[in-house]
């Protein structure tokens, strides 16, 4: 146990979860959301769900890996409940699945930087063509991976820590250069009053329901990062403010980025920025196909410095949480097996690399993998990437949410937990943080959880949507 190391300071740790947490869906996913959803009532509900359901679960699973000082399948055994392995097992599944794809997409961001950097504006148009090329996207998420696993390799306090300590700064950094920098252009005013002017009437259900999943699933819940985070965090730390502190900072990100894309895509528009978000403009559409050409329209240096940055800040993003997604094998490996981390690192980050690779095919490269499966009632097929997405992004998350928090409140306990939160908090017993912990973990988190993973296995694979 004296061998897994921890991290050297609660600065370390609060960087590295909230690292965890902040990637590409920040950057580019919320903001968009935030359209669909009237704005800043969009975001008054996301943050209402961050901090009423999502800070409770996020508070529970590093509890737990603090208590037991393992990963999480090994976390479960030691609390004593050996049957309950299996939700471990979950979430390290979930993570491999992840990251797997995951580390495609943070190639093609990678790419986009190197190919911006070098001018190359065209890329844009050629989106398809520059995805299919696996040779070309193949290098770019091999450097990706390969640049994960040298951190991970460094172990906790000389890797992890240490590059979170300058990639989140550095992140924060480019991310407000670029907002100061769109505030400047033309049509950006309009961007901003689409962005931060709030319409109260656009709540909907369907609104309430993707509040929650991004909330839900921007924190890097429910496939036990946070357990793993929390197993090398000291027994003196607050876990509660932590864990608020690493809520606002991944929040505080999303927000940003919004500042950042909607001036962006009003010089882009000439102002049209409704029109653009409600014909189903954002996502990756607009990051990979249309904003190469708006880098281009501020000329060729001025596009060059603006447009890589971008793209550097895609890459960061995704790196740290690349670098969270592999920890979580990794630790199972080395305390489960017994195995040295440098060659656990290793040996799963090829594996991961591997099973990656039918997403790497299947973006136009391989028919068979590019259409691999039709679900029930769709019209058209899936791509292999996007259903590992659906299983391990969108269905285990939630259902790993959920059994977390039916196991700390009834099988575990409430009493178990407030013991654990307890230290490092010596007056919460009793508190009101307490009360409000206890209730949401009891009833709250597992009945918006469960409902949240029925809906969308409903939604995802079988074309009923319950929500509008």
């Amino acid at each position: 146990m004296a061998n897994r190391g921890g991290f050297s300071s609660k600065l370390g740790f609060i960087m590295a979860a909230a690292g965890s947490a902040v990637g590409l869906g920040n950057i580019w996913k919320f903001p968009f959301e935030v359209g669909n959803g009237g704005g800043a009532a969009f975001v008054f509900i996301y943050l209402i769900f961050c901090f009423i359901l999502c800070l409770p679960v996020m508070i529970t699973e590093i509890a737990i890996g603090r208590k037991t000082q393992l990963n999480p399948v090994g976390a479960f055994s030691k609390l004593g409940f050996k049957g309950w392995r299996n939700l471990g097992k979950l979430g390290l599944i979930s993570g491999f699945l992840i990251l797997s794809f995951y580390n495609v997409v943070a190639g093609w961001a990678f790419g986009y930087f190197i190919e911006i950097l070098l001018g190359n504006f065209e890329i844009g148009q050629n989106f398809s063509a520059f995805t299919s090329n696996v040779i070309k996207v193949g290098g770019y998420a091999t450097i990706f991976m390969v640049s994960t696993a040298f951190i991970v390799s460094k172990g906790i306090s000389g890797g992890i820590e240490k590059a979170s300590k300058i990639l989140m700064p550095t992140l924060i950094l480019i991310i407000l250069s670029l907002v100061a920098y769109s505030f400047t252009l033309e049509h950006s005013i309009e961007g901003l009053k689409f962005y931060l002017v709030p319409d109260f009437s656009k709540i909907t259900l369907p609104v309430i329901y993707g509040a929650l999943g991004q909330a839900f699933f921007s924190l890097s819940l429910g496939m036990g990062a946070l357990i793993t985070y929390g197993s090398y965090v000291g027994k003196n730390d607050n876990i509660i403010t932590s864990a608020v502190l690493i809520t606002l900072t991944d929040v505080g990100i999303a927000f940003i980025a919004g500042l950042m894309m909607f001036p962006l895509v009003a010089y882009m528009t000439e102002g049209g920025v409704a029109e653009y978000v409600q014909g189903g403009g954002g996502g990756a559409g607009l990051i990979f196909s249309t904003l190469p050409s708006v880098f281009e329209k501020m000329g060729p240096t001025l596009g060059v410095v603006i447009g890589s940055l971008f793209f550097l800040l895609l890459s960061f993003a995704a790196l740290t949480s690349t670098v969270s997604l592999l920890e979580v094998p990794v630790s199972y490996v080395v305390d489960e097996h017994k195995v040295k981390r440098t060659r656990a690192v290793w040996g799963v980050a090829i594996l991961i690399f591997i099973v990656g690779i039918p997403s790497l095919l299947g973006n136009g490269y391989s028919t068979f993998f590019t259409e691999f499966v039709t679900y029930f009632g769709a019209e058209k097929p899936t791509d292999f990437m996007t259903f590992i997405g659906h299983v391990a992004n969108d269905t285990f998350l939630p259902l790993g949410g959920f059994l977390i928090s039916v196991f700390a409140a009834y099988v575990w306990k409430k009493a178990s937990l407030s013991d654990e939160i307890s230290q490092g908090y010596p007056n919460y017993k009793g508190s009101i943080v307490e009360k409000y912990i206890n209730f949401t973990i009891s009833y709250l988190c597992p009945t918006i959880l469960g409902v949240l993973f029925i809906l969308t296995v409903l939604d995802r694979f079988f074309s009923i949507s319950v929500v509008g």
